[in-house]
């Protein structure tokens, strides 16, 4: 297959089937919240900038967790009702990108999230499309993911811990909340052990596109989002 470029002045993609057979499909064009939008409606995500160049995948297989097979097990459970961590969310975005930027990961060099990654994620944050969850251990942030929610999918792209379970625990209070809000997908985008531990699994591309064509007529919960100390998650608008 073909590798696609795409250009400033045109927002569309290539049909993800298209991809080759390690998930890319397409370099160029840039991290505008319409691309961005585009993009994850259609299962497309960025994965890294190389040389000034963006590089779009959809892999087949896809990773991802439905909230109602989440595994918690016994010791998160009962470490979550030690309350050790507070968990909050949309406190801290950019510091939880930095973060996730910055935490070496095994088998990893450097990292993917560029400076247009921040500029990119902040601008769709803003619009209340982007959200954090934050992991504190008192004052200090020890963990934490980001992601977009587009309907009733959260297509998950980054978490780090600097503490033992910290990602964990916000992963699960996460998955937790947003299945009280209807949410029927979480996008891991690729399996990792953390991941499948927590119920993660692979399906196919035809089977993940059939569940974003249903999501096309989900209403975005758009806007600051927050948890409560019951865990039940809440959305505000933003003042700018």
């Amino acid at each position: 297959m073909p590798v696609f470029r795409l250009h400033d002045d045109d927002a569309d993609f290539p049909a993800p089937y298209l991809a080759q057979a390690d998930g890319l499909l397409a370099i160029g064009g840039d991290l505008s919240p319409l691309r961005l939008f585009t993009a994850y409606r259609n299962g497309i995500f960025p994965w890294f900038e190389e040389q000034g160049e963006l590089f779009w995948f959809s892999p087949d297989p896809r990773a991802v967790l439905l909230p109602d097979e989440l595994k918690v097990h016994k010791s998160m459970r009962s470490l979550l009702n030690k309350g050790r961590f507070r968990i909050t969310c949309d406190e801290a975005f950019h510091r939880v990108m930095q973060a996730c930027a910055h935490t070496p990961r095994q088998g990893q060099e450097g990292t993917w999230i560029s400076p247009a990654f921040f500029e990119g994620y902040m601008r769709f944050h803003l619009l209340g499309l982007a959200h954090s969850v934050e992991v504190w251990e008192g004052d200090n942030l020890v963990g934490g993911l980001y992601g977009i929610a587009l309907g009733k999918i959260f297509y998950g792209e980054s978490m780090f811990s600097h503490q033992d379970n910290a990602s964990k625990a916000g992963f699960i209070t996460l998955v937790r909340a947003l299945k009280e809000k209807g949410f029927q997908l979480i996008d891991c985008q690729q399996e990792t052990p953390h991941l499948l531990s927590l119920g993660a699994r692979n399906i196919s591309r035809v089977d993940f596109m059939e569940h974003l064509a249903r999501n096309v007529y989900e209403p975005d919960l758009r806007g600051k989002w927050s948890l409560d100390e019951n865990g039940q998650l809440h959305c505000a608008a933003y003042h700018q």
